[in-house]
Parts: structure tokens; sequence; C-alpha cells
């Protein structure tokens, strides 16, 4: 991906123009990490760019950014420019267009994310970058309460940097996520769900929440009960942390995600090594259950995968011989049987065969009307 990258880079100059590879994927390779995730900022305006690569592009001409495709691998291509006057703590009003490197990296929000690379892997350091990478710290560009107060998303990208690469957040961007952390009330929901899953799904999540509560966040992000994760004697998965923590509806998750949260409540209250337990609320949401109490994994595993039947589907009678056994049309008791069937066979008081259940059926369920 790398190289491709590099072509591009080459096609830009071979047409007179500047081009390096900025941000993300400079930082993480200084630090030896790996990334799929290129950047590029030119000299070059969007329609000039799109004048250049006649294959498919995703243009977002408001921010100057187009996505150029190349052999599978997508690449944001970024203009040089000027942010002007932030108007929602969040967009700029008016983007200006220049052909400045060191001007253009003067707009960005962390000095870590000001490196660059040119087409031969050498590294354009302007801002010191290198230097914070080594000191393991975050500085923002220039003022820090300026950059906070003109985009409020900031604040979370900082501890997000923070959280997953171990970095300290320098003195300067502490006192001013703690001025402005009431913007957090006006950043979209959609944001700062984003933004915490990225922390929360880091191996390093603990200390992103704890500097979410050290510096107040939590009320901001109209999220309580946090320090329950931090409570847990073990590691919790993102699904996990959603369900112990207590958060504004407004957060828009999804029906999938609501019902998992749900689930993982009710199982939270019994015992997730429990034959019935395992088979109503499955594997997944047993072990994130079992993560949040100190159990195991891979004893509920064990345990789940030791089971007689794990759906309903597994038990060896079905629907239109149990109505033949009966004589009986379709109803409610058909419920009624599976449920004990469920139960008995899962606690293995009941053998999983045909004739078996039949027998058992005959002598519970004969006379029972709908």
């Amino acid at each position: 991906m790398l190289e491709i990258a590099f072509s591009l880079i080459k096609e830009l100059q071979d047409n007179g123009f500047q081009a390096y590879i900025v941000g993300g994927f400079v930082r993480d390779y200084l630090l030896g990490i790996e990334s799929n995730d290129i950047d590029i900022t030119t000299d070059a305006t969007p329609k000039e760019i799109k004048e250049l690569f006649s294959n498919d592009c995703l243009p977002n001409e408001d921010y100057g950014s187009v996505i150029v495709v190349k052999k599978g691998f997508q690449f944001e291509l970024t203009t040089f420019r000027c942010d002007i006057d932030y108007s929602d703590n969040r967009h700029p009003m008016k983007v200006l267009y220049i052909d400045d490197l060191y001007k253009d990296l003067l707009r960005r929000d962390f000095v870590i994310n000001t490196l660059c690379m040119n087409e031969n892997k050498e590294i354009i350091d302007y801002l010191g970058g290198q230097s914070d990478l080594e000191r393991r710290v975050i500085r923002t560009v220039g003022n820090a309460e300026e950059k906070l107060s003109q985009d409020s998303l900031r604040i979370l990208r900082a501890i997000r940097f923070a959280t997953i690469l171990d970095f300290s957040l320098d003195k300067e961007i502490i006192s001013a996520i703690k001025k402005n952390k009431k913007l957090l009330y006006k950043l979209s929901y959609d944001r700062k769900k984003e933004e915490l899953e990225k922390i929360f799904t880091s191996p390093n999540y603990r200390k992103g929440i704890k500097m979410i509560l050290d510096l107040g966040l939590d009320t901001c992000l109209e999220i309580s009960n946090l320090d329950r994760v931090l409570d847990s004697p073990s590691s919790i998965s993102l699904m996990g942390i959603w369900a112990i923590i207590d958060v504004s509806l407004k957060y828009p998750f999804n029906k999938n995600e609501l019902e998992l949260i749900d689930n993982i409540n009710k199982a939270l209250e019994q015992n997730n090594l429990d034959p019935y337990v395992l088979y109503k609320y499955g594997l997944y949401v047993n072990s994130v259950a079992g993560e949040i109490k100190g159990i195991d994994v891979k004893t509920i595993t064990e345990s789940y995968n030791s089971l007689v039947i794990k759906t309903r589907d597994d038990i060896s009678i079905d629907s239109l011989t149990i109505m033949n056994l009966l004589h009986r049309e379709p109803g409610k008791y058909l419920k009624n049987i599976y449920d004990s069937l469920e139960k008995e066979i899962l606690y293995k008081r009941l053998d999983n065969s045909e004739d078996v259940i039949k027998n058992y059926i005959l002598l519970n369920f004969n006379m029972e009307g709908e």
C-alpha cells in the first residue's frame, strides 16, 4: 500500500504539484505500528486532483478532500488549506486553499499528527512531532484552548490518542479540556459514540476511562457509572462496557446493539454456567457477562460447548410430529411443550431422542388444553 501511495505522490509531482504522506500513518510508522490508512496532502486543488486521477473518486470538496482509489486501496488526498472562522465549535465556515505545507500543518490538531513523509521515506517535521513521540506526549498545534474551542471533537481525539498510544496529555491540553468540556454537549452523538468506541476497544481502555473521569467529561458526555468498568476484575469488551454504564438515550445504538445490551444485563443477573442460561442467551452474551463478573471465558465456552442442544432445532422432534402425536391443531400449547423440553433436555433429565420425547409429551401434555 505504501508503494501505491508513493506512486500517487510521484504522479502529482510529475504534474508540477507538491505531495506528501501526512498525519497518522507517518506517526504510526515511526512508532512501529502497522497502518493501512494513508492520507496524502498536496497543493493540487480538488478539481485538479480529479482531473489528474480519472478513475473512481469520491469527492468531499467541502473540506478540500478527494478519495482516490488505486488497486483496490483508498487514499484521501487533501489540499493544503487554511480553515477560517469556526462557527459551531466543529466546522470551519470557510476553507482557503494555499500552496504552503507549513501553513497547512499549522491548522492541524496535534503535533504528533503533523509529521510528513516524502517519496524517499524522509520525514519532514516542522513542528517537533518526533520529539513529542519520544516524550510520549500529546500537544496541540498552537494554543490549546483555541484549538479545542474551534473543534470540540478534538477533546475526545486527545483522550483517544493518549489512550491508544499510551501517551500523556500536556498541561496546556488538560487545562483547555477542563475549560471547554461543556462544548461536548453540542457535539453530535454519532461522533461522541464513534470516539468513545475507539477508546473502549483499546487494550488500554482503562486509562482512557480514567482520564474521562478525572477531567470530568462523563457528565458532559451524558454518561454515568463509568467507574463500574474500572472496578471490573477483568477486561471487558465493547458491548459489555456499554451494558454496565448508563448513557443518554440520544446515543445512536442500532436495534442489534440495544438487544445485546439488554440481554447482557439480563444475563448478568443469572448463573452464566447454568445450561439453560447458556442456551437462552448464547455464548457471546454469557461470555461478556462473564468478563464483567470475572468468570474465566474459557470455562464458559467449555460449558456452552458441552450443551446437549444449542437451539430449538436440535430437539429431536418437530412441531408437525407433536401435533400428529396429540391429534391437535397448531396452538400456544406447542410453545409450552418446547419450553419444557428445552429445560428437561438441557438439565439432562430427558434424553434427546424422539421416542423418549414422545413418551414425555404423552405423559405430560396429552390432556392439556390450549
